[in-house]
């Protein structure tokens, strides 16, 4: 699977996302996400992943359940479309989706175990998909979407909001913990 995208395999708002993915081949871009999978939020504590840089951003922890419903939804989306679905897909509204997540309420622990699981179901999907349909054009949120390019968005838009978290929640946070 060859990260050859072509201009009407997504919206060119997801650039932002998967131009963050060096690899090219997409198992290998998620093999080579999984060290910050793994590793990286555990570097959180539960008292950091409360922060939010401002009033009305989310918390880190919110930002995390963001990550994880965005990976299921744009795995699903992948799922749908390589399949042959005709039907558009809806959008969503990741702000009432946050608001709703109750992600304070549970653990930071709680919340990367959901983080790996969900990573672990969306490589078994990679893996089970053949790459013929991954190029067949779908509708999602009213735009053109490939199952190749909805998949190429989940590691790009880890990466995103792993930076975002870096330069505006921890570098407010002082902790010798976290660089």
């Amino acid at each position: 699977m060859k990260k050859n995208l072509h201009a009407h395999s997504h919206d060119p708002y997801f650039n932002t996302y998967i131009d963050l993915v060096k690899e090219d081949d997409l198992k290998a871009a998620f093999l080579a996400q999984q060290p910050v999978i793994d590793d990286y939020f555990c570097t959180i504590t539960e008292e950091q992943s409360m922060y939010a840089y401002a009033d009305g951003k989310w918390t880190i922890k919110e930002m995390l359940v963001h990550i994880i419903d965005c990976e299921r939804i744009f795995a699903y989306r992948a799922l749908c479309i390589a399949r042959g679905e005709n039907q558009p897909l809806p959008g969503f509204d990741e702000n009432a989706y946050a608001e709703s997540s109750r992600a304070n309420d549970r653990t930071w622990k709680n919340i990367i175990a959901e983080l790996k699981a969900v990573r672990k179901s969306t490589l078994f999907l990679v893996s089970s998909l053949p790459e013929a349909p991954l190029s067949i054009p779908g509708t999602a949120s009213g735009k053109t979407l490939t199952a190749l390019a909805a998949l190429f968005i989940i590691p790009g838009h880890l990466y995103h909001h792993v930076q975002v978290i870096k330069d505006r929640y921890l570098l407010a946070i002082t902790s010798p913990q976290i660089k």
